[in-house]
């Protein structure tokens, strides 16, 4: 984690975008991508020769219109580090990407390199909450999901999330991520910074795809594994 510090630490305010339909990428995330486009084949080559970062962006509705050129984006988006890399012998790379920040687009820049490039600012986490309310908010998003995860391993880990040291903000967006929310509401989520309105608004998502407080626990009776395993999502 010390080369994820100094990277933010020396980071220059220039990131390279990858926008991807689908996905939000949370700070403390770790996610496997399969990089085969030229332009994205470019981007890797050049991360990988400085400063390994990438930011993941959301594609907004309507990309498939312009997705050639340069379709529009949301303007918050996660940083990350690749960690991991493997250069395959046709071009194509296998990348894993760790969540170091959120950053928002302020300015995208012209230039000649196949891919897309912004000038951008970290955003940090924010709290005007005391102790008191920042573990009541924990308790109740534990209260709130753990009866609806049926027992067995998932569960497991989802208490350990619970009772660990992660600061609140960070738990989020553990959550925020692995949970299969709608990517309009991650990237709300992405996108809040108050970090007991990021609660709140969690709660809320989740209530919305757990069918509400009389719901069954999530994972009995359906076919999608439910959490996901969070060290892979």
């Amino acid at each position: 984690m010390n080369d994820d510090r100094a990277a933010i630490q020396e980071f220059g305010g220039v990131a390279r975008l990858f926008p991807l339909p689908g996905l939000v990428f949370f700070p403390t995330a770790t996610q496997p991508l399969h990089i085969f486009e030229p332009r994205y084949r470019a981007m890797t080559a050049d991360a990988l020769a400085s400063d390994r970062l990438i930011a993941l962006v959301l594609l907004k509705e309507g990309w498939e219109e312009d997705y050639d050129n340069r379709p529009a984006v949301h303007r918050v988006a996660g940083l990350g580090r690749i960690v991991a890399d493997q250069l395959l012998p046709d071009g194509r790379y296998n990348l894993i990407l760790r969540g170091l920040a959120r950053v928002r687009i302020d300015e995208e820049l012209d230039c000649e390199t196949l891919f897309r490039r912004a000038r951008v600012s970290v955003l940090n986490d924010e709290s005007t909450a005391d102790v008191d309310e920042l573990m009541g908010l924990r308790t109740a998003l534990s209260d709130l999901m753990l009866p609806r995860v049926s027992e067995g391993p998932s569960r497991e880990q989802l208490r350990s999330l619970f009772k660990g040291e992660l600061p609140l903000g960070q738990l989020c967006d553990v959550l925020s991520f692995a949970l299969p929310l709608r990517p309009e509401a991650k990237q709300e989520l992405l996108e809040t910074l108050v970090v007991p309105e990021r609660a709140r608004r969690l709660m809320e998502a989740f209530t919305a795809i757990s069918g509400g407080p009389a719901a069954k626990p999530v994972g009995a009776g359906v076919g999608k594994r439910f959490p996901p395993d969070f060290s892979r999502n």
